[in-house]
C-alpha cells in the first residue's frame, strides 16, 4: 500500500481538473492504497517573499495552510497534481504553491512518481507542454522523484464539462495503476 496525496489547484467549484483528480483518488483508493486529496479551494497560500529562512530554519517565516500540505507531502509515496491550464500554463496558485514549498527542498522526502492531470479549453497536444516543463522544474530538485505520467484533456473549458469524458476512466485507471 502506498500514500498518495493528490492536490487539486483549481479554484472554481465544478472544476474539471477537480474531476480528474476525484477519479484518479477514486482508482487509487481502489487499488488499496490510503489516498488524500487535498483542494487548494479555500486554503491560504500566501506568496513567496524569496527571504530564503525556511533554508535556515526549516520552515517558512508564513504561517498560512502551507506547512500542513508541504507535510503530507513529504511523507507521501506518490504526489499527484491536478491543475487547469491557463494561458498554456500551469494554474498561478499551483505555482505559489510550489515557490513555497521551498522549505521541503532540504528535507528528506519519501515521494517517488509524480503524475500531472491538466485540462482545458484548447485541445491542440502542446496546450499543456509549458505546465509539464514547470513541474518539472519542481521535479529536478527531488533527484529521486520523477514524472511517471501526465493526464491531459483538452476541449473542456465550462464547469463540469468533462462529464461523460473517456478522460475520467483514464484518470482512474492511472490511479490503480500507480
Amino acid at each position: 500500500m502506498k500514500k498518495v496525496i493528490i492536490i487539486s489547484t483549481s479554484l472554481r467549484p465544478g472544476s474539471n481538473s477537480h474531476a480528474m483528480a476525484e477519479q484518479f483518488a477514486e482508482g487509487a483508493r481502489t487499488a488499496g492504497h490510503a489516498v488524500e486529496l487535498i483542494s487548494l479551494r479555500g486554503k491560504e497560500i500566501k506568496f513567496c517573499v524569496g527571504c530564503l529562512s525556511c533554508q535556515k530554519t526549516g520552515s517558512c517565516v508564513f504561517k498560512d495552510d502551507v506547512p500542513a500540505i508541504m507535510d503530507s507531502v513529504l511523507n507521501a509515496d506518490v504526489v499527484c497534481w491536478a491543475t487547469p491550464i491557463y494561458y498554456y500554463e500551469m494554474s498561478g496558485q499551483m505555482k505559489t504553491l510550489i515557490d513555497r514549498m521551498n522549505a521541503m527542498y532540504p528535507k528528506d522526502y519519501r515521494f517517488r512518481d509524480i503524475y500531472l492531470l491538466t485540462t482545458a479549453a484548447e485541445d491542440e497536444d502542446s496546450t499543456p507542454k509549458r505546465a509539464e516543463v514547470g513541474l518539472h522544474g519542481w521535479i529536478d530538485c527531488y533527484e529521486n522523484s520523477k514524472l511517471k505520467a501526465h493526464l491531459f484533456c483538452g476541449g473542456v473549458n465550462g464547469v463540469r464539462e468533462i462529464e461523460g469524458n473517456s478522460k475520467l476512466q483514464e484518470a482512474f485507471e492511472l490511479g490503480i495503476n500507480i
